[in-house]
């Protein structure tokens, strides 16, 4: 799964600015609606929102570092939303990393294209998007307890023995608004 939303992601990604290259070159926004959404094409030589425009190879070699990491977790996999998730991240580090490994000034030092407007916003593009869509989902999978491999986080330990509970303690009684004996 994980692969499949990391290619679709790097696809549309890369189409989109050789689209966007050739479409959008004479430097006037196209309106798609109203002030709403524009298309402007841009070339960042930053990180997002063009913060860190003087340390492109940093960058580079950062976004290196995630591609690495995302491979080494997917083997971990064992949930679909995480899968999503990790495609997505993947797939927009691989969209952002050929940029700056392959187009001018020079490899690693790359800019990379943006060509998506939206008002008191900066400029983006897929592979952006594919980055924040993932973020979410890194935060809303772990607050909710899914872990990677697909089990949930449980709030009290399981007893140990089959039949067997678990001893009630004092954070039972503070969670559930009734009174400890030391309040």
């Amino acid at each position: 799964m994980w692969v499949a939303v990391a290619s679709i992601v790097y696809l549309l990604d890369q189409a989109s600015k050789w689209w966007a290259e050739r479409a959008l070159s004479n430097g006037r926004p196209h309106e798609v609606v109203g002030d709403l959404l524009q298309l402007r094409l841009t070339h960042n030589p930053g990180a997002a929102f063009s913060v860190g425009t003087g340390y492109t190879i940093a960058l580079t070699v950062i976004a290196l570092v995630v591609i690495a990491v995302c491979l080494t977790l997917a083997s971990r996999l064992g949930n679909t939303w995480w899968a999503v998730a990790l495609g997505l991240l993947l797939g927009g580090a691989l969209g952002n990393v050929t940029d700056r490994l392959v187009r001018a000034p020079a490899p690693f030092r790359g800019h990379v294209v943006d060509f998506i407007e939206l008002p008191h916003w900066p400029v983006f593009n897929v592979a952006d998007s594919a980055i924040s869509v993932a973020a979410v989902l890194f935060i809303g999978l772990s607050l909710s307890g899914v872990r990677l491999d697909g089990t949930r986080e449980e709030k009290h330990l399981r007893a140990t023995e089959p039949g067997r509970q678990r001893e009630p303690d004092a954070s039972d009684a503070h969670e559930t608004g009734e009174k400890r004996a030391d309040d």
